[in-house]
């Protein structure tokens, strides 16, 4: 039987109405919910991805502004534009576009964004709410991923699960939401210098690649009836490639679509996080 898609498109729309409901008795109440968003540089796929999170809002009934800076944008620049942000009160909330060019340092703009203001759930103080699961945003891709595995009840209590990529905003993250109390996951965290990725991904029933690297999980990896997620994306001669292989629906019993899926959760995730930190104003 082939595996079913795991179709996190779908499950995007109807949390989107969800959330235009919510937004609409915000502004009823009289509160106004912005999100301003910043980019740096003018890659097509960067800016075609910016361009619907801005369709989105708007689909929602959240106001935004799309603020971009060239690629010799200086990092004093984009400091300034942070606390104008940072102090803008009609701003509800901001989200910073990474990874940025190599002469700006991530760490520290990150850090310039006001922890109240933070949609992406990016910012160290946000992170350590995570960790001592405290009300806070969450990873707008982790949260999406897990969103998407509970609408198609795939079993994570006491189930074995392998996330593939360690970074602060997808890898460690779910690996902190996946193993917290009421999900109970018994969680793996592989990277790069894991010395048989295969042993790993045979044992496990729920594996999330988000390693951005081409077709890395293939069917001979599997276990028949595993979760398969493909987070990480590249691209390869202009064409967008998962690192889930085709062959994987032959042997999974649920699997992400080779495109799309993801990065309409991680938006509606986004848009969650501001209506919540809208709320929280009020």
């Amino acid at each position: 039987m082939p595996a079913l898609l795991l179709d996190g498109d779908l499950l995007a729309t109807r949390l989107r109405t969800g959330l235009a409901a919510e937004v609409a008795e915000l502004t009823a109440r009289g509160m106004t919910t912005l999100l301003a968003t910043i980019t740096v540089g003018d890659d097509p796929a960067t800016r075609a991805y910016m361009g619907r999170k801005h369709v989105d809002c708007a689909a929602v009934g959240i106001a935004s502004r799309d603020l971009r800076f060239p690629l010799d944008v200086t990092e004093a620049e984009l400091m300034a534009c942070i606390r104008q942000l940072n102090d803008d009160p009609s701003v509800t909330a901001l989200s910073l576009q990474i990874p940025l060019p190599a002469h700006l340092d991530a760490g520290r703009l990150v850090l310039a964004t006001d922890p109240a203001k933070d949609a992406d759930a990016k910012h160290p103080l946000t992170l350590g709410r995570l960790a001592w699961r405290l009300p806070s945003p969450r990873p707008c891709t982790a949260a999406g991923v897990l969103a998407l595995l509970r609408e198609h009840q795939v079993p994570l209590a006491g189930r074995r699960v392998l996330i593939v990529g360690r970074g602060f905003f997808t890898g460690l993250p779910l690996m902190s939401m996946i193993c917290a109390p009421g999900t109970d996951g018994v969680v793996t965290v592989a990277h790069r210098q894991a010395k048989d990725l295969g042993a790993l991904t045979k044992e496990s029933d729920v594996i999330i690649s988000a390693a951005g690297q081409p077709d890395l999980i293939t069917a001979s990896m599997i276990k028949p009836g595993a979760a398969v997620v493909g987070v990480g994306i590249s691209y390869v001669d202009g064409a967008m490639v998962s690192d889930i292989a085709d062959d994987v629906v032959s042997v999974a019993a649920f699997v992400t679509p080779r495109h799309g899926s993801i990065g309409a959760l991680t938006r509606a995730m986004l848009l969650r996080n501001v209506v919540d930190i809208s709320r929280g104003r009020g």
